[in-house]
């Protein structure tokens, strides 16, 4: 399999499977956990709540065979929104959350700066490049994508924050160790920027 998309009860499939298409893969969506021994890239979407999410994982067997498949064969694995949140070491929305720990930092809440922003952070903005990765080949600084969300990413590590985007302050938008790498807007639901990233993920 070339891109497997996994279904664990908690992503947007169908249009991240469109979009995957669209640039040339043949994405499958995968409800089996050991269908990620075969898979050359790995797409872990992801809408709702973090530690309902981690749940689903856990009870559907997820983890184990991640971990075997990005630890240990070094798969390259794209976290969408949710997604890429789920690569932290843990969150805090509802409760305190283990999640996966690929990339240290937690997930935490959105705090104003300014009496105009709004929580969740909704529509287009755009972002800055920070560490080098594949990932935003032929990107420019200033680019927009599409976002929808209300906590974020604070990374442990400067070296494996990839882009930033100016909001509430600024937050992480893009998260980026070697092969394993997150956004927190939308590639599938950002044209042709998204359209582009989402061939970088694929020539990883």
């Amino acid at each position: 399999m070339e891109t497997v998309i996994i279904d664990y009860g908690m992503g947007n499939l169908l249009s991240v499977q469109r979009a995957f298409e669209k640039c040339g893969s043949d994405a499958v969506i995968i409800d089996n956990p050991l269908d990620l021994r075969e898979a050359e890239h790995i797409v872990l979407p992801g809408v709702g709540a973090f530690p309902d999410a981690m749940n689903n994982l856990r009870d559907g067997g997820w983890i184990e065979e991640l971990n075997r498949a990005v630890l240990e064969k070094e798969t390259p694995i794209l976290g969408i929104c949710l997604g890429m949140q789920l690569l932290a070491e843990r969150g805090y929305e509802v409760c305190e959350c283990e999640g996966l720990g690929y990339i240290p930092g937690e997930i935490v809440r959105f705090e104003q700066t300014q009496a105009k922003e709004r929580i969740p952070h909704v529509g287009w903005n755009d972002i800055e490049k920070r560490a080098e990765t594949p990932l935003f080949d032929g990107i420019e600084d200033g680019t927009n994508y599409y976002f929808v969300h209300s906590y974020h990413f604070k990374v442990r590590d400067e070296e494996n924050i990839a882009a930033v985007t100016p909001y509430c302050g600024e937050f992480v938008s893009a998260v980026a160790k070697d092969h394993i790498v997150g956004t927190q807007f939308h590639p599938e639901k950002s044209q042709k920027a998204g359209f582009r990233l989402i061939k970088n993920f694929l020539a990883m």
